[in-house]
């Protein structure tokens, strides 16, 4: 935690905040302040009103939802009574309070470069200064590497973890005052995480009030000053970490490793795989990967933000077309996406790492949903609607919540929608890229069991990708660790574990647990990463 003494007046004042969408009250006259120097984190499961409390400090809200209570940024009254004022609007964004959503996809141009993005922000919030200097010191912050590779790469070809920190960049540029943080941890893998709160740590230590939105209670045992808790938009718990927080609580693999075949014919079988982002330029991003996933089994694939997991992902759903090397199903090759037929479409499944740009933003979760088993099993849409809304109930999201548009779900909550869109084509193959990130465990341990049933009842094969060895050991038969596109260690959960034979692999491990490397390293001298 940082050590600053606040100052007397808080930067930012929440009083009575309450948010109701129809007759839904999702906050329920919620109180906390920010100070200057301290990190206050806001936790609770998904859907518990975080992001919607986060957004009523930028003078935010949803589609539909009336703010009511006091909020005070500085010397603006954000929130009044019975709305958002209107001296909110007149440039609280940046100057003061900045904000990183959890889906960098949303804060990201697609068609923009990374650098003129920085430089114009840099321009706007500070022209005095040289913008270029401003745009390096934000990346480095993030933990990006400044210069001419980053700045000139567009958002796609980032993967998700580097695409949070490019966002984290976007926010650190503007050197506001308050810095709100929903789920930064979110796609990053273990040593990156434990970096990350070194640099936040270090961030907040030169005076700026921090706003963490996190399930990750390691994150926040390391960081907040104090925690306020929300459960169905109610605050149930406030003070320092460790009176605030719940007893730590662990995946643990005894109630969830498939006991399938791992030694039994293929599925899939990936063969030599390399894998190039672009046409021309850098080279391969994968090289010669290879693996082989029987029914019913799970292969699991770790490594740093950046290594070519979620490359390699992509490359087994047809979704990246510029690779050599062959994709086999049962024996046939895979085409690209776009030239497989309905029944190969059907039986390999992808869940996406960053889901809310997977979704209709016009049309309700529910009948999203619903439409896979419609499209790929032919069932008739009642049908379709009854299983979908079963599958949606045991992963913990009731109806009333998938009725609502994607906009009204949190990013937990869609990202269990997404799992449920793509189990209800009854695939034979279902890769998951990082499908746990934005989850609490509650929920995270709901989708493990219906995978456990899914591999069990249907004999599904996965292929999980992760940052989270704990997680893969839990999960996995197999797991493959991957450094720089290429595969530099395979084993058991045990052998990945408890005997690490590569360098990257010895990091993962040592930095599964935050709260105790964060102890080990102490937060001041957790180092910052000089590479993406």
């Amino acid at each position: 935690m940082t050590s600053n003494t606040p100052s007397e007046r808080p930067l930012v004042t929440v009083r009575g905040l309450t948010a109701r969408a129809g007759d839904t009250v999702l906050l329920d006259a919620v109180d906390f302040d920010l100070y200057e120097g301290r990190v206050t984190a806001l936790v609770g499961p998904s859907g518990s009103g975080k992001t919607t409390a986060a957004l009523a400090l930028l003078g935010e809200c949803g589609a539909g939802v009336r703010l009511s209570g006091r909020v005070e940024a500085g010397s603006v009254t954000v929130v009044d009574g019975d709305g958002i004022t209107k001296e909110a609007a007149t440039g609280l964004r940046g100057r003061l309070v900045a904000y990183m959503p959890q889906h960098p996809g949303s804060a990201l141009n697609p068609a923009r470069r990374t650098g003129a993005v920085l430089a114009e922000l840099a321009r706007l919030h500070h022209p005095a200064d040289p913008a270029r200097a401003l745009a390096a010191e934000a990346l480095r912050a993030a933990q990006l590497p400044a210069g001419r590779d980053t700045e000139r790469r567009f958002p796609h070809q980032f993967s998700g973890g580097q695409r949070q920190r490019v966002a984290l960049a976007q926010t650190l540029v503007c050197r506001p005052r308050v810095l709100v943080l929903d789920e930064p941890s979110t796609g990053l893998d273990t040593v990156t995480r434990m970096r990350l709160a070194g640099e936040l740590a270090a961030l907040a230590r030169t005076g700026l009030a921090i706003l963490l939105l996190s399930h990750d209670h390691d994150l926040v045992r390391a960081l907040a000053d104090h925690v306020v808790v929300l459960r169905h938009g109610r605050v149930t718990a406030q003070g320092g970490p460790a009176d605030a927080l719940p007893a730590r609580r662990r995946v643990t693999a005894a109630r969830h490793t498939p006991t399938g075949p791992d030694d039994g014919p293929p599925v899939l079988d990936v063969q030599n795989l390399s894998a190039h982002l672009h046409s021309r330029g850098r080279g391969p991003v994968l090289h010669g990967v290879g693996l082989r996933l029987p029914a019913g089994a799970c292969v699991g694939v770790a490594g740093l933000s950046g290594s070519g997991k979620t490359t390699l992902a992509r490359c087994v759903a047809g979704l990246h077309e510029r690779h050599v090397g062959q994709v086999l199903l049962d024996g046939t090759p895979l085409p690209v996406l776009r030239r497989r037929t309905p029944q190969q479409k059907r039986r390999v499944q992808y869940v996406w790492q960053e889901v809310r740009s997977s979704f209709d933003e016009r049309r309700p979760v529910a009948e999203q949903v619903a439409r896979t088993a419609v499209r790929l099993r032919d069932l008739d849409a009642g049908e379709a609607r009854r299983e979908a809304l079963d599958l949606l109930g045991r992963l913990g999201l009731d109806a009333a919540t998938v009725e609502r548009r994607p906009g009204g779900l949190s990013g937990g909550e869609l990202q269990r929608a997404a799992l449920a869109r793509a189990v209800l084509a009854a695939p034979d193959v279902l890769v998951c890229d990082e499908i746990t990130t934005a989850l609490d465990t509650d929920a995270a341990e709901a989708v493990l069991a219906e995978l456990a049933r899914l591999r069990d009842q249907h004999g599904t094969a996965l292929l999980w990708v992760s940052h989270d060895l704990e997680l893969l050991a839990a999960v996995a038969h197999h797991i493959i660790v991957i450094d720089g596109g290429h595969v530099v260690e395979t084993g058991t959960p045990e052998q990945i574990l408890d005997a690490p034979r590569a360098t990257l692999t010895r990091q993962l491990v040592r930095a599964m647990d935050l709260g105790t490397a964060l102890t080990a390293t102490g937060l001041a001298t957790a180092p910052s990463v000089s590479g993406a």
